[in-house]
């Protein structure tokens, strides 16, 4: 007894020393009020302190980021498009130094739309989708051995306009999120009111629409982003225009979604003042759901049933304002939130009983912050 005692201490003790106590934390930004590009911070996973340790250059607001899967690279959707046309939205490549976190430029390719808000890539590292807001359109770039942009595989326009004149004068894509298994893509048009879905061939880089191509959420509503349930059976949109989410079933062979939840609200009733929601992410156990409220300044928080189904759980204030996206460590104990107009990175401890927030006090000052996204 006193032997297999031992032995299983030795084991949680080595078990506990093999996780890495600092973690490296990329953060995309607007080129605004001094920012330099993508920050570069350390993460202590024990107590949640943030701290700067590098930059990566860029002037044309590499707002939105994506981690290659072998941990060596690193995508920017550049989303500047402004100075008279001399800078135009891009995609970016940066190999990174895994030891350090830090940064180096590999290569730049256009985008052939505007706004470029949002990037992903494929489970096999060989393919990169960058989402056109203003341009309503994404393109496939292949991915070379080294790292940087190759090819474009292919592109896709879309066409249509939603309920809202205003907003939904025409296509708005705000992005392609690829499934786990990496088989396939859905895209959320704010501008139709549609999630696209695709099947990726990861020989070419080409998409081919599902037997279901689309599904449709209610008019005005807005997709902006989306995330699937660890378990696969489930995706969740953002509501952007409408501050809710829709959840939908989903098919893992298939790729195939149904709706079963629509316009779930994400504020509170009591909350009559303008609000957007922005970002979506789901706990890595797939119990919870929380969704980012520019206006509200919080983070909404939904239990996830047996059934996929919903159940408003709480709000937790960010201490910021202008919540963009933020990130639920792989742990599932921290989540780290980007407050865009207040320039500041926030840290919460998460309950993994009942998905609640405390903040630990810890935050990073970061100009103009929109994406934050886990580097080890």
């Amino acid at each position: 007894m006193k032997f297999t005692l031992t032995l299983f201490l030795a084991i949680a003790l080595a078990s506990a020393q093999a996780q890495p106590k600092t973690a490296t934390i990329y953060v995309g930004t607007y080129s605004q009020r001094g920012s330099e590009g993508v920050y570069v911070l350390s993460f202590d996973t024990q107590t949640g302190v943030l701290k700067q340790i590098g930059v990566g250059k860029n002037d044309k607001s590499p707002s939105f980021l994506a981690l290659h899967p072998n941990g060596k690279f690193l995508y920017t959707a550049n989303e500047a498009n402004d100075a008279g046309g001399k800078r135009t939205s891009a995609a970016g490549a940066y190999s990174r130094d895994p030891k350090t976190g830090a940064l180096k430029f590999l290569n730049e390719k256009p985008t052939f739309g505007q706004n470029s808000c949002h990037v992903s890539i494929d489970k096999t590292g060989r393919w990169a989708v960058i989402s056109n807001y203003s341009g309503g359109n994404l393109v496939v770039y292949g991915l070379n051995a080294d790292g940087s942009l190759g090819a474009v595989a292919d592109t896709i326009t879309y066409t249509g306009k939603g309920a809202n004149p205003k907003r939904q004068e025409g296509s708005h894509v705000h992005s392609a999120t690829f499934s786990p298994d990496g088989r396939f893509l859905y895209v959320a048009n704010l501008g139709t009111d549609k999630v696209y879905c695709y099947e990726l061939d990861t020989q070419t880089g080409k998409l081919k629409p599902l037997s279901v191509p689309s599904v449709s959420v209610q008019p005005g509503a807005g997709p902006r982003h989306i995330a699937i349930h660890p378990n696969g059976r489930f995706a969740y949109l953002v509501e952007e225009m409408i501050s809710s989410v829709a959840a939908f079933s989903r098919d893992p062979k298939t790729g195939v979604l149904a709706l079963i939840q629509d316009a779930v609200p994400g504020l509170p009733a009591s909350f009559t003042a303008t609000n957007s929601s922005a970002d979506i992410h789901i706990s890595p156990d797939g119990r919870f759901l929380y969704e980012s409220q520019r206006g509200l300044n919080a983070l909404s928080i939904f239990a996830i049933g047996a059934d996929g189904k919903l159940t408003a759980a709480g709000h937790q204030p960010v201490l910021g304002e202008t919540p963009r996206n933020f990130m639920i460590d792989p742990s599932g104990a921290f989540v780290l939130v980007a407050n865009q107009t207040t320039d500041n990175i926030t840290v919460f401890r998460r309950d993994a009983k009942t998905g609640k927030l405390t903040d630990t006090g810890h935050s990073a000052k970061v100009p103009a912050p929109v994406c934050v996204i886990w580097g080890d």
